[in-house]
């Protein structure tokens, strides 16, 4: 008897099939200024992709609005620039990117309440605050000020979201300790400056703020991180009771990222 040889039909996994997401290169307001070299972000731009509703899940995710992370959550899942988060980004940058991230899931027209008016705002038209880049080209984020009143040699950081995050933290401990104090200017101070008569040691930066920083020293501080400070103007006009043109800042209220149906 011959041997009888059947075909039988090898089934082979079936692929899992890739989607290749829309991305977007966003120029950063620092221009990439305060990074260093070797950075991805010294280029002055990062790449983010559109948002999903992977990620519409992250902006209604109820642990998260709870602690106040959900935009934290959000950029970081839409970054695409290799080892970079939104904990490296200066603030203004970070701003941005979240204009971006807005822009890019539901469109540039931004819809709100703002003391009883309807206001409608254009995202894509808004510029980058004013800044002399010549102050903040030394691709490093620590720049030097002498603080006015007591003639103190001292050297501060631009907020990032990594130090953002430690100063809630810090300020979520203290509010546990004593529940009616409010240490808020003085905690900034201590995580902004990072060095004092050339004395980078935290502790004595912490001594100094509590102790020998005027306040008229930390106001001018504060008044000429504002004028360096790279970022994106978030402002429009508003005409109040008066009939007269002022500028306010857009809210950025729950509808940001769940605007109206048209």
């Amino acid at each position: 008897m011959s041997e009888v040889t059947t075909n039988k039909e090898v089934s082979t996994p079936k692929e899992e099939p890739t989607f290749n997401f829309p991305t977007e290169e966003v120029e950063l307001p620092s221009k990439g200024l305060v990074y260093p070299e070797d950075s991805p972000l010294a280029s002055g731009k990062i790449v983010m992709k559109y948002m999903t509703a992977k990620e519409e899940d992250i902006i209604t995710n109820q642990n998260y609005i709870q602690k106040g992370t959900a935009i934290n959550h959000l950029l970081d899942a839409l970054i695409v620039t290799p080892g970079i988060k939104q904990d490296d980004l200066v603030t203004g940058d970070k701003n941005a990117i979240l204009i971006a991230a807005r822009i890019l899931g539901y469109g540039s027209n931004y819809k709100f309440e703002y003391l009883g008016d309807t206001v409608e705002v254009d995202l894509s038209s808004l510029e980058n605050k004013e800044i002399d880049y010549s102050l903040i080209e030394g691709r490093t984020n620590e720049f030097e000020f002498t603080l006015p009143h007591t003639q103190t040699p001292i050297t501060f950081r631009l907020l990032t979201g990594k130090i953002e995050k430690q100063i809630d933290a810090e300020l979520k401990g203290l509010a546990k300790i004593n529940k009616v104090k409010s240490a808020e200017m003085s905690t900034r101070m201590k995580h902004l400056i990072a060095s004092v008569n050339g004395d980078s040691d935290r502790k004595a930066v912490r001594q100094f703020v509590d102790n020998a920083l005027l306040a008229r020293d930390a106001k001018a501080l504060r008044d000429h991180i504002a004028k360096i400070q790279p970022d994106i103007d978030i402002k429009f006009d508003y005409e109040d009771y008066n009939g007269e043109i002022v500028e306010r800042e857009i809210p950025i209220t729950s509808g940001f990222f769940f605007p109206d149906p048209e």
